[in-house]
C-alpha cells in the first residue's frame, strides 16, 4: 500500500455531524491494523472528548489539543504535553484586546478547563470549569495546552488574522472548527509537530504517512505527510493544500480511500 501510518482528523473528517463514526470507517481502520498499518487520531479535541473512541480506534495514542498533548487511549493517561507559558498568555490576551476589545478567553489545561466570566462555554465544560480572571486562573501554573479566544461578531478568518498579527510572536494561533473562536498553542506546536514525533518513535518516515483533514488546523499535518487528503467540503485552503481529495465525511470518504489503498471491497 506504500503507507505505514494513517493519521486522521476527527470532526468533519471521520466523525459525522451527528457525532458518529460509521461502521464502514471503523472496519477500514481495523483492516489497516490487520495489515500492520498504524492508525492515529489527530484532533483539536481535549482528552476528555476522545475517551469514547476506543471502539473506533483501538488502544492507540491520540494526538489531542492540536498537537499539545499525546494521550494513551488505553490507559487514559497523558504521556506528553507542550504547554503555553503563563507569561505568554498574559501578554497575548491584552495584545489581542487592543484590536478586539470584546475577546474573551478560556484555558484548556492539564488540570482541567478554566475561563473568564465573560467566556460562555458551548459544551460540557460549563459543568466543571474554574471561573476567574486570567492571573487567578494561571496562579497555580496549571499547564495551559490551549488558549481559546472567542469573539462571536468577528468572522473566523479575520479573527485569526488579528490574533496572528497581535500575538503570533508569542503563541501559535490556528482556526477552530467553530465560528468566532481561535485556538492558540505554544509556539511551534501543531498537529504536524506532534505527529512527526509520534511517527519517528514508530520508525515511520513522513513519506509513508497518509493524513486526512478538513480544516486549516490540519494544514501543517497535511503538508508534512507524504500522502495528504482533504475530504469533500473541506475549507478552501485545505482543498488547495492537499495532494488529493477524498469523498465527504458523510459518504465515508476516508474509508473509501483506505479501502482503495488496501485493495479491499467494502
Amino acid at each position: 500500500m506504500g503507507v505505514r501510518l494513517v493519521a486522521t482528523d476527527l470532526d468533519g473528517t471521520v466523525v459525522r455531524a451527528d457525532g458518529s463514526i460509521s461502521a464502514r470507517t471503523r472496519a477500514a481502520f481495523e483492516a489497516c491494523r490487520r495489515a500492520g498499518v498504524h492508525v492515529v487520531a489527530v484532533t483539536g479535541r481535549p482528552p476528555r472528548w476522545v475517551v469514547d473512541l476506543t471502539d473506533a480506534f483501538g488502544p492507540v495514542v491520540v494526538v489531542c489539543a492540536n498537537g499539545a498533548i499525546t494521550f494513551d487511549l488505553a490507559s487514559g493517561a497523558v504521556i506528553g504535553s507542550r504547554t503555553v507559558p503563563a507569561e505568554a498568555v498574559l501578554q497575548a490576551v491584552p495584545a489581542v484586546r487592543r484590536e478586539l476589545p470584546g475577546v474573551s478567553a478560556a484555558l484548556e489545561t492539564l488540570a482541567g478547563f478554566r475561563h473568564e466570566p465573560a467566556y460562555v462555554p458551548r459544551y460540557d465544560a460549563r459543568r466543571s470549569a474554574v471561573v476567574g480572571e486570567l492571573p487567578e486562573l494561571l496562579a497555580d501554573d496549571p499547564g495551559v495546552v490551549k488558549l481559546l479566544l472567542r469573539e462571536e461578531s468577528t468572522p473566523p478568518d479575520r479573527l485569526l488574522d488579528v490574533v496572528q498579527r497581535a500575538a503570533g510572536h508569542l503563541v501559535e494561533p490556528t482556526h477552530s472548527g467553530m465560528d468566532g473562536l481561535v485556538e492558540v498553542s505554544a509556539r511551534g506546536v501543531s498537529k504536524a509537530s506532534a505527529l512527526a514525533e509520534l511517527a519517528a518513535g514508530l520508525g515511520v518516515p513522513a513519506a509513508d504517512v497518509a493524513a486526512f483533514g478538513d480544516m486549516p488546523n490540519d494544514l501543517p499535518m497535511l503538508r508534512w505527510a507524504g500522502h495528504s487528503y482533504a475530504v469533500g467540503g473541506a475549507h478552501p485552503d485545505v482543498l488547495a493544500a492537499a495532494r488529493a481529495t477524498a469523498p465527504p465525511c458523510e459518504e465515508d470518504g476516508v474509508a473509501q480511500v483506505l479501502e482503495r489503498l488496501l485493495e479491499l471491497t467494502p
